[in-house]
């Protein structure tokens, strides 16, 4: 994160630690006070495994926009609340003033362990187009991993059917991005994706998998995260996946044709995500996997 000792109380992000057994495994960033361009917006970062080693990123030099764990789209009603460029077609991406954000309104419950909290997506002009809910929880899983919960439900906050697309829907092959997103650290050696679908990047972009899983390391400390959807209607969204030029995995809200919301509609989703030290085979990541969707 772009914030040094000497920023002032204003440019200092309001955050909250999370816990796992005494263990700080993770900071939300409530309140980032981040330039428009990236689509302000609560995330996740820095997210740890049990031992201590870094899993996230936030702000890298190549993508500025993009922050640890969050929830993003890259249109919505015709805004952008992803961050960096919008995706025009005919032209690729462009810079445009088209940046939305997201406001945190009102706490329903934070602990050690977990929160939750009332938001609004609203434009550059501050009107609301999503109301959201959303909820975060970290508990324990094995002696080398822990489990996070995001579970969000974003509803239709104008007067007439809204849109969210993804840069696919609009004719950029690949790129169904939008809703939860995982950036993982720059630094990473011996990158491997497994999931059921395959081995890399082109064999599970893209497909419904029951999980994803990511590895790497850097400097001796390897780590696995692994991600699979808390329900049905999760599990029917793609995967989008990242693993050349940076560390990506999101799960799509929507791929290549648009999901519409009629006023007063919405969309609900849970996404688990396993943080484990070590690097995992595909039984290990499968199994842990399964015991994140069936613990209590």
């Amino acid at each position: 994160m772009e914030h040094s000792g000497t920023a002032t109380v204003a440019e200092r992000p309001e955050a909250l630690l999370l816990q796992v057994d005494g263990r700080e495994v993770a900071s939300y960033v409530w309140r980032s006070r981040l330039p428009a361009s990236t689509a302000p917006r609560p995330f996740l970062h820095p997210v740890r495994t049990l031992a201590g080693t870094l899993v996230t990123d936030a702000r890298p030099h190549s993508h500025t926009h993009q922050l640890g764990i969050s929830i993003a789209a890259p249109d919505i009603g015709g805004r952008n609340f992803w961050g960096g460029r919008t995706f025009v077609p005919g032209h690729g991406p462009a810079w445009l003033d088209d940046h939305g954000a997201q406001r945190h309104r009102r706490w329903l419950r934070h602990t050690d362990s977990a929160l939750a909290h009332t938001l609004n997506w609203v434009d550059r002009d501050g009107a609301a187009l999503l109301n959201e809910r959303r909820s975060i929880a970290c508990g324990p899983l094995t002696g080398d991993a822990w489990t996070l919960s995001v579970r969000t439900r974003l509803a239709n906050a104008t007067e007439g059917p809204l849109q969210i697309r993804s840069p696919a829907a609009l004719g950029r092959v690949g790129a169904g991005y939008g809703g939860f997103f995982w950036r993982g650290p720059s630094r990473s050696e011996r990158v491997r994706v497994l999931s059921p679908a395959g081995a890399g990047e082109r064999a599970v972009n893209g497909t419904t998998a029951e999980w994803v899983a990511v590895s790497g390391g850097a400097e001796g400390r390897e780590w696995t995260v692994v991600f699979t959807a808390a329900d049905e209607t999760t599990a029917a969204d793609r995967w989008f996946v990242r693993s050349r030029d940076y560390l990506g995995v999101g799960s799509s809200l929507t791929w290549d044709r648009p999901l519409v919301l009629e006023p007063g509609g919405a969309v609900a989703r849970h996404i688990l995500t396993v943080v484990a030290d070590g690097t995992l085979s595909d039984d290990a990541a499968a199994a842990l996997a399964a015991a994140a969707r069936s613990a209590p």
